[in-house]
């Protein structure tokens, strides 16, 4: 029954998805129609935000181009392939694979959301090698399932903004329901988003695993396709080419690197951003390539995944400005028409629930953690303090719905289906199920903390 269900999924995905670019424009499509009777803006205002709004994700798309090339570049060299082995030597069979793949990606994704999309991708392509007759499609799909949890973690950037001190900044994001810090005790670490996540971290890499085809019918992949290129070593004769092969160049920049980490660190504590995956993955993969021109070879492979990134991120940058961007004339956004409606319907027992709900579906078309929280922080948090419901329970709603409906946007998928090399379409059939029994928990959870 439970294979008819995921097989059936997998079937609806391939038939109707389109290619993630395809899917770009329907959900502008979408949000165009549906921001004009909803705020009363006329369709050359909406043109206009979406054009300006186009480039408001640069940044984000260097950085998240960067997880990806950062992140191929280091799984290459081979000091970390025999790691990443004798990780994925840990299963025999191919449901073990699954559960393997499963169970670290969701913990590499709570320490921190860029690491986990990396390493979840590249130990299911070792996995891939070791064992025969493991479907790929659902390896990838398993490791990508891990960043459903990601915004309950140590990198979710709600439950972080809240603990952040600063009066102004908490009131301004939170329409003047927070004045002081929450601390992470309360949200990422509260009792019932602790419990929320043991279940998952028990339960989803089994369920993962039960969605194997069975034998004969998995969809795989030659390991011979996988393999990494190989260059042939030529002896170094020119001044040119012995720097660019010796070990002298990667060693001072990763010394300089090291000390930089070792700062950041003592003054930061362990808040590993964007940028700082980034810079370790940087200074780790000159590390483990050994010398300069080896580190070139293997960034120049990697960056042919992140063509999706590129072309796509505008788009979504473009569909979050028309969501977010408000009618002068009464201040009404998409974004905020969608959240005040779940509002209306909402009371103290089912607003965490509902919050959790819209989050979700805004989500859809505003999938940043950062743009979300400034367009819900303002409206859920007031509504929640009115109901009497506890600001930082509202917070972690709102960031459990940004993580959840990942599992059906292609947005965040990219880094690890450049990784891999395959399309959306052959791992969202799989992480419908995944949206389904997160929903259920995250759900059920939310609605006994409102009860209680």
């Amino acid at each position: 029954m439970f294979r008819r269900l995921s097989n059936g999924c997998v079937h609806l995905v391939n038939r109707f998805l389109p290619d993630p670019f395809i899917f770009c424009i329907i959900l502008t499509v979408i949000v165009f129609i549906a921001a004009i009777p909803s705020t009363g803006m006329t369709p050359i205002a909406l043109a206009e935000a979406w054009g300006t709004g186009a480039w408001g994700l640069l940044m984000f798309s260097m950085q998240m181009a960067l997880v990806l090339v950062f992140g191929s570049a280091l799984a290459n060299a081979k000091v970390v392939r025999k790691v990443v082995s004798s990780i994925a030597s840990l299963a025999k069979s191919p449901k073990q694979g699954i559960i393997v793949v499963t169970f670290f990606s969701l913990i590499a994704c709570w320490i921190n959301w860029g690491f986990g999309l990396v390493v979840g991708a590249i130990l299911a392509k070792e996995i891939a090698r070791q064992i025969e007759g493991v479907d790929y499609r659902l390896l990838i799909a398993s490791a990508y399932s891990g960043f459903v949890i990601w915004h309950a973690g140590f990198s979710g950037s709600i439950p972080l903004a809240l603990a952040t001190p600063g009066k102004e900044a908490l009131m301004a994001a939170t329409g003047g329901a927070v004045t002081e810090a929450i601390p992470t005790s309360m949200t990422l670490f509260a009792p019932y988003n602790l419990i929320m996540l043991l279940v998952i971290l028990v339960c989803l890499p089994f369920i993962n695993a039960k969605m194997h085809p069975r034998e004969g019918e998995a969809i795989t992949v030659d390991p011979n396709l996988l393999q990494d290129s190989e260059y042939e070593y030529v002896k170094p004769v020119t001044p040119a080419e012995k720097i660019e092969n010796s070990w002298i160049p990667s060693a001072i920049i990763a010394c300089a690197g090291i000390v930089y980490l070792f700062i950041y660190f003592s003054k930061n504590g362990f808040n590993i951003t964007l940028n700082i995956v980034n810079f370790i993955f940087l200074i780790l993969g000159i590390i483990c390539h050994k010398t300069p021109i080896a580190y070139v070879r293997a960034i120049s492979e990697a960056t042919k995944g992140a063509a999706g990134i590129i072309l796509q991120f505008p788009f979504y940058a473009g569909i979050m400005a028309i969501m977010i961007t408000k009618n002068p004339e009464n201040g009404i956004s998409l974004a905020g028409f969608i959240s005040n409606g779940f509002v209306s319907i909402s009371n103290r027992v089912t607003f965490p629930l509902f919050t959790f709900l819209s989050a979700g579906l805004v989500n859809l078309f505003v999938p940043s953690g950062g743009g979300q929280w400034a367009v819900q922080g303002p409206i859920m948090m007031p509504a929640g303090q009115h109901l009497g419901v506890s600001p930082a329970l509202t917070g972690m709603a709102i960031a459990w719905g940004d993580a959840w409906t990942n599992m059906i946007q292609p947005f965040w998928a990219l880094p690890a289906l450049g990784i891999a090399g395959l399309s959306a379409r052959d791992i969202m059939g799989y992480c419908l199920i995944t949206l389904f029994f997160t929903g259920l928990v995250v759900c059920g959870g939310f609605l006994i903390v409102g009860l209680i």
